[in-house]
């Protein structure tokens, strides 16, 4: 299981570093005292000109309603919860300064990343999961593709031409990883974000490959 996630994912991890960290997450998940509830709303940023970018610090008068996409049944209530308990497991492990779970669903305006769960400022719910959109997104490039991105040097991969969506100019480093099926096609993304350069080492990638192995048991159907 884990050695196919690295595989497909196309990431260079110790395995035995993720089993420690997936057996860190059970056990967390586990423990009822880290039960979460779920979040049906949340703020979102105004979004510049032509949707193509997020305002930062503008945020739009009307929360994002989850329900918009996803029926609010006892199931993605729960499966909601699961998320948060993830989110709040990533955020004791790592202190990352932002994290975001996202799932690619159909929508009215076609394939989108829906962004279910997050810890951090507020960031846009939906990523079109178009080669257009892929141009300036990382997020929309894992999701598309199914192959990590770690970036470590948010300025100088700008520099040299990477594809980047700026939310927070805080941002130092990033990454983005693939959510996989069981038939190993790529079904979401994680995002991860943090205000000093090389903070993904291989040591706090653990946590982040052992929840994109548990996220998909979770999703919103």
């Amino acid at each position: 299981m884990i050695s196919t996630y690295i595989s497909n994912a196309k990431i260079n991890i110790d395995v035995k570093s993720v089993e420690l960290a997936l057996d860190a997450l059970n056990q967390f998940l586990a423990e009822p005292s880290n039960n979460q509830a779920p979040v049906w709303t949340y703020r979102i940023p105004e979004l510049g000109e032509g949707g193509a970018c997020s305002l930062f610090g503008a945020l739009q008068d009307e929360p994002f309603s989850l329900e918009s996409e996803l029926p609010k049944d006892k199931d993605n209530n729960g499966a909601l919860a699961d998320l948060q308990k993830i989110v709040f497991f990533i955020e004791q492990k790592t202190n990352v300064d932002w994290f975001g779970i996202y799932q690619a669903r159909s929508t009215s305006e076609g394939p989108q990343l829906l962004k279910l769960a997050y810890l951090g400022a507020p960031s846009r719910p939906l990523f079109p999961l178009t080669p257009e959109f892929a141009q300036i997104s990382n997020n929309v490039q894992v999701g598309l593709s199914g192959k990590a991105r770690i970036i470590n040097d948010v300025a100088t991969y700008v520099a040299s031409g990477g594809e980047y969506y700026t939310c927070d100019p805080k941002v130092s480093a990033e990454v983005c990883l693939p959510l996989f099926n069981e038939e190993q096609q790529c079904i979401g993304i994680i995002d991860a974000e943090a205000f000093q350069t090389e903070f993904f080492t291989d040591a706090m990638m653990a946590f982040f490959v052992a929840v994109c192995i548990k996220i998909p048991h979770y999703l919103p159907r």
